[in-house]
């Protein structure tokens, strides 16, 4: 399981905050198992003792069970679009458009709504490593987003 770690470091000797009084952090990506340390951009002061450490911990949110369901779902259906909404409703104008190209070429295809579970709207963006939706699989292989899709079939 990948976990984000995150750690905010505060000084009482240097503030972490800019001139208007926001909180400013930098993140730092170790490597590409999420592992990310955020620490005040502006802290100065290197005793221990001045320091406040805080750790958090993210699990990822592709877990093994959802990724054998959805290696199960892009194996056993030649076409499959994960979209917001469904075929017959649609809920965002990209997840429209790749179901009226699919629609225009006859292109028989299943839908599943990532609307209507978070943690797999999360861990098919980590499945697919595929920031945005729709997300459209081919014979088990990720094709694209909505802007792929109009490039290559239309």
């Amino acid at each position: 399981m990948a976990l984000r770690c995150v750690m905010a470091v505060s000084s009482p000797c240097s503030p972490a905050t800019d001139a208007v009084g926001r909180k400013v952090f930098f993140s730092k990506t170790l490597s590409q198992s999420h592992r990310t340390f955020t620490f005040p951009l502006y802290s100065t002061n290197r005793s221990s003792t001045a320091r406040i450490a805080r750790f958090r911990c993210f699990s990822s949110a592709l877990t093994p069970q959802l990724k054998n369901t959805l290696d199960k779902v892009v194996t056993s259906n030649k076409v499959v679009l994960f979209m917001k909404g469904t075929k017959d409703f649609p809920q965002c104008g990209f997840s429209n458009t790749v179901v009226q190209i699919l629609n225009s070429l006859n292109v028989p295809f299943e839908t599943i709504n990532i609307l209507e579970n978070e943690m797999l709207r999360m861990g098919l963006k980590e499945y697919s490593s595929w920031p945005t939706f729709p997300q459209l699989y081919i014979e088990g292989e990720f094709f694209g987003g909505c802007d792929i899709t109009v490039g290559k079939l239309l």
